[in-house]
């Protein structure tokens, strides 16, 4: 059902025939399992070993060395040549093929090897409304027309469509399918019904995504190949591998040798017809049959038999150097083919970016005595690892942030209104989030603005083991606080609140969209002397002017405060959300890595012309272009900057224009990444595209050479030649 975001959910229901409070029966389940199929991606029948193996072989270059090898052995014998001899230049011959082949071999397993891995993202169970009762199953025995119940931590077992909230949000990480930084909020209204890309229907669930908050009921609308990743799945099935540059070359340069090879021979066999009666050869039939073995070796020696072994290992120093530069090549011929590049699509999200949030700056309010004094600081730092470092405004470094009194406060309240959790993982030697990733951003800042009252902290910090240190400053703030309410997250409010408490003091700390927290403040903390002071207009004034600053650098905004509550209350409500201390703003983005600017550099000096792809926003994908200097520096974006619903609309003349010089295409679906690769290379480019995700398989596969991110999934590594 593709228009199920477009329909009410009375409409989809009706469809279906499901009556929400109690789910499909098991006769409906049996009708809609034969009618729909089961939710699996199906199995492809896999090519048997021999004909893997002589699929190498079906190659014209390859079919005539095949020829030398048997004809040389013949002449050979015809010769009296015997023992080794006879075998040698033969047996170079047919081991170089074979040598090819078994790379060919593995290659093509690996290929087959990237259907296998997408189903890694299925889920394994759901729990499932039938005949009046919840029960948890297989993900597999769902159909069409289920009710299923998704809480945070879940992933999402077939496309679904919600139906109900049963939570104040639903927030989704569908990073792998769309490429988003941040977590998607999903709702149960109908959204648009034109050009509608996965990211614009805010109330389907896409399979093999992960909730990180909230609870809901959704209705399955799409199993196995009828879902998102069912499409990625036939992409990568119906895309057939495309010959490398230097196989193009090679194949070209056999056709034309084989021709010219056969042309010698008979014109050398033709020229010599009359000396076949010579009376020396035994009569006309022998002179023919000296002749012809005459032009046979003739055609012998003109066939380079050592090229597959010359191109081979050649081809192997390459990839010998690119693997000290930590670059796993999995085909030979690609690292010609990175040599032939003329454009790179690049993927953003994981790619150029490290596809996590980080805090990147901080805004508070230094004093007010004359006027109001806004301070920012800036945070290194740009993975989940508490590595870092607060500077002020003038680029120096603070050796004890904790002792500013906002900094202080603002790690305080990160830690503590927070329901994220920052673990080390060992097996991968990196630190690894669970929840939301903007309140992970705010975990790694606590992290890194340490303590109050250590001068040792810093270096007291370095010595603890990665596990401790992941949220040691987090956990002093939790032992220090006793959560005792909650109130979480709504839309309307836009913001959260938890009280804690802490010796004889209770405090409610609240964080949220600046807009919404700011409203409700009527104080403020100084960073000067950490006094509470009114927070007037002119202060106000300055903060919006801010907070709209860190927009336009397409920061992810939240701001911070605090609330002194009577000690003893054990609950709080909406209305305590009112006459707020503010401690501070933080921005927060999915920041490029570091590497990133002068590869851009060094691509654009070598000729080789960058488009960076991504399913995020224009505008956020706009300001990471910007830092990572692939507009140069530019003011004006156009002919340069396309969304994939934008290029649809362009006619076909136009369409090829813009293919000529633009630089970022944004808020794509994985079938538009293909579409790009395949409009480039009908323009006789040669392609590159990297990336990381489910969602850059069918263009890494679909590409001249695919580069994956050594971060990135496994589907993204076993799709590409590199």
């Amino acid at each position: 059902m593709e228009d199920a975001y477009a329909r009410s959910v009375t409409e989809v229901l009706d469809f279906f025939g499901v009556d929400p409070t109690k789910g499909l029966s098991d006769s409906q389940v049996d009708h809609h399992s034969r009618l729909f199929g089961r939710n699996v991606l199906p199995e492809e029948k896999r090519t048997p070993f021999w004909k893997l193996v002589l699929k190498q072989f079906d190659d014209l270059l390859v079919k005539i060395l095949i020829v030398a090898a048997v004809v040389s052995f013949v002449l050979a014998l015809a010769n009296g040549e015997t023992g080794l001899t006879a075998f040698l230049e033969p047996f170079v011959i047919l081991l170089i093929l074979a040598a090819n082949a078994a790379v060919g071999v593995i290659t093509e397993t690996n290929a087959e090897k990237a259907l296998e891995e997408l189903r890694a993202y299925q889920a394994n169970i759901a729990t499932v409304l039938r005949n009046g009762c919840f029960s948890i199953l297989p993900a597999t025995e769902l159909v069409p027309g289920d009710i299923v119940e998704v809480t945070v931590g879940c992933k999402i077992p077939a496309d679904l469509r919600m139906i109900e909230m049963s939570s104040n949000e639903l927030r989704v990480d569908q990073a792998i399918l769309t490429g988003e930084s941040c977590s998607v909020e999903k709702d149960v209204d109908c959204t648009l019904t034109t050009n509608a890309v996965y990211q614009d229907k805010k109330n389907i669930l896409f399979s093999g995504t992960d909730v990180v908050a909230g609870r809901g009921r959704a209705v399955v609308i799409g199993v196995g190949s009828n879902t998102a990743m069912g499409s990625i799945h036939d992409s990568m099935l119906h895309t057939d591998d495309e010959a490398t540059p230097l196989k193009k070359k090679l194949d070209e340069f056999g056709s034309f040798l084989a021709k010219v090879i056969a042309g010698i021979c008979v014109l050398v066999w033709v020229v010599n017809i009359g000396h076949f009666s010579d009376p020396s050869h035994g009569g006309f039939f022998k002179g023919a049959i000296h002749y012809f073995k005459i032009a046979v070796a003739l055609a012998v020696a003109a066939i380079p038999e050592g090229l597959p072994a010359v191109v081979t290992t050649c081809l192997a120093l390459g990839t010998k150097k690119m693997a000290r530069l930590n670059a796993i090549v999995r085909s030979l011929p690609s690292v010609e083919t990175l040599g032939c590049t003329t454009v790179i699509c690049s993927d953003k999200t994981g790619t150029l970016t490290t596809n996590m949030m980080s805090v990147s700056k901080i805004c508070v309010v230094q004093s007010v005595d004359r006027g109001p004094m806004i301070n920012e600081f800036n945070v290194s730092g740009t993975t989940y690892a508490p590595e870092g470092t607060v500077f002020d405004s003038n680029g120096q470094q603070l050796d004890f942030p904790a002792q500013s009194p906002c900094l202080h406060h603002l790690a305080m309240c990160s830690s503590l209104c927070n329901d994220s959790i920052l673990q080390y993982n060992p097996d991968k030697d990196s630190y690894e989030k669970i929840g939301e990733s903007t309140e992970v951003a705010l975990r790694v800042l606590a992290e890194k603005v340490g303590l109050p009252g250590f001068d040792s902290m810093p270096s007291a910090l370095n010595m603890l083991s990665n596990h401790e240190r992941a949220s040691y400053c987090n956990h002093y703030w939790e032992n220090q606080f006793k959560k005792v309410y909650v109130l979480e997250f709504t839309r309307d409010r836009k913001m959260m609140s938890v009280l804690c408490s802490h010796k004889q003091m209770d405090v409610m700390f609240s964080k949220g969209a600046p807009e919404s927290i700011i409203a409700r403040c009527t104080k403020l903390l100084c960073n000067v002397d950490g006094s509470v002071v009114p927070l007037t207009a002119a202060v106000r004034a300055e903060l919006d002017s801010r907070f709209h600053s860190f927009g336009d650098e397409t920061l992810r905004c939240l701001a911070l405060a605090f609330k002194t509550v009577p000690h003893g209350q054990q609950t709080i409500s909406y209305d305590n959300e009112n006459d707020l201390t503010f401690i501070g703003l933080v921005g927060i983005v999915d920041p490029p890595r570091e590497e990133v600017r002068d590869a851009m550099l060094a691509c654009m000096t070598a000729g080789i012309r960058v488009i960076v792809v991504t399913g995020d926003n224009k505008s956020t994908a706009e300001s990471l272009c910007r830092k990572i200097g692939a507009f140069d520096n530019l003011v004006d974006f156009s002919g340069l900057s396309y969304t994939a619903s934008e290029f649809e609309r362009l006619p076909a003349v136009q369409q090829t224009l813009a293919l000529r010089r633009m630089t970022l295409f944004s808020r794509v679906e994985p079938s538009h990444k293909r579409m790009l690769v395949e409009a480039l290379q009908n323009q006789n480019e040669v392609v590159a595209m990297t990336g990381d995700g489910v969602n850059d398989a069918p263009a890494l596969k679909k590409a001249d050479i695919g580069i994956a991110m050594g971060s990135g999934t496994a589907v993204a590594k076993v799709s590409t030649l590199c």
